[in-house]
């Protein structure tokens, strides 16, 4: 079985990609946890969860609290040039960066009216637009990462944005190229949405950013993180912080207002992002539906049964082909048993390594030559027998 994702197998098609947090691994945590169960298996945060609120344990909110200042809030405090002196970090930066790059090759080689493809991801990190704001501040790179938001002191967030391209003309309106587009879907919500009404704004400035669990606080909770962290701790060794009634119903309040997906059997808090959410989903079952449709995932364990549904659901159209990119055999055997019976999946796994970012780039995905592309240099003008160049006035 092939490891590498050819060029032909995604050049003309309906390119689709699904990414989960392993593309985000070592830059912010995972939902993992360390501590075990009864059978020396370790928790996931959204197993934990669900045992918690199904027993009303009390650990239940500082659970939250854990993962909110763990996960949440370095992603919304967030900058690229945070990770300056980490070479971990560096080099998952540059993973995001070589991975948009590539997908630019591919578009830059369509023809010129079809230069788009769809970016779905349930990461929560803003690390997609803030790598291609880098790319496109170098200058050598023209292409329009589109997230779905329009407008001027305030982005509105609306699906319909979606099914808009941008295009170049000549000075003359003589030719029109398309301008490569990657469309970017947050399928479980970014912690750059904001609540607005009836509507949802994107905002990556995050000026009046405060987290919203104070450092009285997260001095108390300090122990029980640890806990959580300790791969030697059992669920008896996780004690109750005790902290006050008021306490966790203010954090409780704050933290459901967050624009996330609730790692709670994926549940949003609020109807608008709910709202927002299934219109995501249905425009993933579009768009798998489509003749010729290929869908690439990375990072993505199929956890959320929506989406392994929804997946499911679309591969009866027997045109579409699914790529699974798993971390490792054992996780490659596991989607297999899953998806059998679907002769239009491969699953892939590495033989020798895990599969992380950097193998998924320069061994599943990487197309040979693929360069940056750069801004074509425009034709001459015209030029009139008399040897004067014609143009504006």
């Amino acid at each position: 079985m092939s490891e590498t994702i050819l060029p032909s197998d995604v050049y003309d098609k309906d390119l689709n990609f699904l990414f989960g947090s392993g593309a985000s691994a070592g830059l912010f945590p995972t939902l993992a946890l360390e501590i075990k169960d009864d059978l020396e298996k370790s928790w996931t945060l959204e197993g934990l969860a669900t045992q918690f609120e199904n027993s009303s344990d009390p650990r239940f909110i500082p659970l939250f609290m854990h993962y909110y200042n763990t996960c949440i809030f370095p992603a919304q405090s967030f900058e690229i040039k945070s990770v300056l002196g980490s070479k971990t970090k560096e080099g998952v930066i540059s993973n995001y960066r070589n991975f948009l790059q590539v997908i630019l090759h591919v578009l830059h080689r369509r023809k010129s009216t079809d230069r788009r493809c769809n970016l779905f991801t349930t990461n929560y990190d803003g690390c997609f637009p803030l790598v291609a704001d880098e790319i496109l501040r170098e200058g050598k790179t023209d292409f329009l990462l589109n997230d779905g938001a329009r407008g001027f002191r305030k982005r509105h967030l609306q699906a319909r944005n979606y099914n808009t391209y941008l295009c170049q003309t000549g000075i003359f309106e003589r030719h029109q190229t398309s301008i490569a587009q990657i469309n970017l879907i947050h399928l479980h919500g970014s912690v750059y949405w904001q609540k607005e009404g009836s509507g949802i704004i994107v905002d990556y400035q995050n000026k009046h950013l405060t987290n919203l669990v104070s450092p009285r606080t997260l001095a108390r909770l300090a122990p029980f993180s640890a806990c959580l962290g300790n791969q030697l701790s059992k669920l008896s060794d996780l004690k109750d912080p005790g902290f006050r009634k008021n306490t966790l119903e203010e954090f409780w309040l704050s933290y459901s207002k967050l624009p996330i997906v609730n790692p709670l059997k994926w549940k949003f808090h609020e109807t608008v992002f709910e709202e927002h959410y299934y219109q995501m989903l249905r425009m993933l079952s579009y768009e798998l539906e489509k003749p010729n449709a290929v869908l690439i995932t990375f990072g993505f364990s199929f956890a959320d049964e929506h989406i392994l549904n929804l997946v499911k659901r679309s591969l009866s159209n027997p045109h579409l082909q699914v790529f699974i990119c798993c971390y490792s055999k054992d996780r490659r055997d596991t989607l297999e048993r899953e998806f059998r019976g679907h002769m239009n999946v491969q699953c892939i796994a590495l033989e020798d390594c895990p599969m992380d970012f950097t193998a998924f780039n320069e061994r599943v995905f990487r197309l040979e030559g693929s360069r940056p592309p750069t801004i074509p240099t425009p034709p001459p003008l015209p030029v009139t027998p008399a040897g004067t160049t014609v143009g504006p006035t």
